[in-house]
């Protein structure tokens, strides 16, 4: 880890996101969306709070009305959270996932191909901004002739995302 032009050193590399806590309105409300639709399972709760993850994860994401209960979400131009990207593993899964949110008739506020990854965008029930993607390998992403990443925002093919429902999943 050097040093960066007199900077402090880069974060090392090994460093991710573990999980996330969202203040919700309705507890019951929001694990009907995190785990009815979307899927996640419930770890653990405790009054006013619940935590679930993928896979037996001890939670990917708290939910609680501590501070929240019954409350509204924040008027548009104020600072917070503009959205929670959920990463899946697969073009499959996320197809799937996309399915999940049509017979639930969750409506898309967008969805992109951003050339490093594909992103379903949408509201959770309090009003929190959702990105669904998956990634593409590292070897796919565009490059500038420098080799600095060329990310994109095009519109994402829906139609072929679901598709890949029809071929076997790739593990």
């Amino acid at each position: 880890m050097g040093d960066r032009n007199g900077e402090l050193p880069a974060i090392d590399p090994r460093v991710g996101i573990g999980h996330v806590h969202l203040k919700v309105a309705d507890l019951d409300r929001a694990l009907a969306f995190y785990c009815g639709i979307l899927g996640f399972e419930k770890t653990f709760a405790r009054p006013g709070a619940a935590f679930i993850s993928a896979g037996g994860y001890h939670h990917h994401i708290g939910l609680n009305t501590w501070e929240s209960r019954g409350g509204q979400p924040p008027a548009p131009g104020t600072t917070g959270l503009y959205h929670v990207a959920i990463l899946y593993p697969t073009r499959f899964l996320l197809a799937e996932a996309l399915q999940r949110l049509i017979v639930a008739k969750i409506p898309l506020e967008g969805a992109s191909d951003h050339g490093v990854s594909e992103a379903l965008y949408l509201r959770d029930p309090d009003d929190n901004g959702i990105e669904l993607y998956r990634d593409r390998p590292r070897e796919e992403w565009p490059k500038m002739p420098d080799g600095t990443l060329k990310m994109v925002t095009e519109r994402l093919d829906l139609q072929d995302l679901l598709a890949e429902l029809d071929r076997l999943p790739v593990a």
